[in-house]
């Protein structure tokens, strides 16, 4: 199901056909960097059948993130409910994931422009978190040029990793609805790439 639109991606829910796709994203060593990984065919599976369950409830999710001139699966982009014991929880996060080949395009900053406005629009969200380990740089710069602050009172270890493990620690970016758009009237200009 086709949920979102941008001018380069559509942002749907996932198919049983993405998994090769998926899985060969995630290969990459890089891509997995900072992220628990590689995904195999049976975690992809799960994946995807996660996502889809949470879009119904939610109507949002990871959603699987698709080049409009090609319909290359390109990774994921969307906005997640998380409820875990940290006191900015419950929330909606925003997260995404893009092959090596997608990095460097604004693929990312473009598609979390949508969730955004889809969380503050549609879902009527007042606030959306976003995290990643401190040593992710690149997926800090994006949270910045979306307008996210980085609130270190609110950094983390992340629960569902040991204490122990090389990607416990996160930091923690915040975005008000407030503070992007205050009068309340324009979403879209406000969340508008700046040139």
């Amino acid at each position: 199901m086709n949920v979102l639109h941008t001018e380069r991606l559509t942002l749907r829910t996932w198919r049983d056909d993405d998994i090769d796709a998926f899985v060969g994203l995630s290969s990459d060593p890089e891509v997995h960097a900072f992220l628990p990984g590689p995904w195999t065919r049976d975690k992809a599976s799960a994946f995807f059948a996660n996502q889809n369950r949470l879009y119904e409830r939610d109507r949002t999710c990871y959603f699987a993130s698709v080049l409009r001139a090609s319909g290359a699966l390109a990774g994921f982009v969307g906005l997640k409910y998380q409820d875990f014991d940290q006191p900015f929880a419950p929330c909606f996060e925003l997260g995404w994931f893009l092959g090596r080949a997608y990095w460097g395009q604004g693929y990312a900053a473009e598609g979390a422009r949508a969730s955004i406005a889809h969380g503050f629009g549609a879902l009527g969200l007042d606030e959306i978190v976003s995290f990643t380990v401190p040593d992710n740089l690149r997926s800090r710069r994006v949270m910045e040029r979306l307008g996210m602050r980085h609130d270190p009172d609110g950094d983390f270890a992340h629960p569902a990793l040991s204490p122990g493990h090389r990607l416990s620690r996160h930091v923690l970016y915040r975005l008000r609805r407030a503070d992007v758009d205050p009068a309340g009237q324009d979403l879209g200009a406000a969340l508008a790439p700046r040139r």
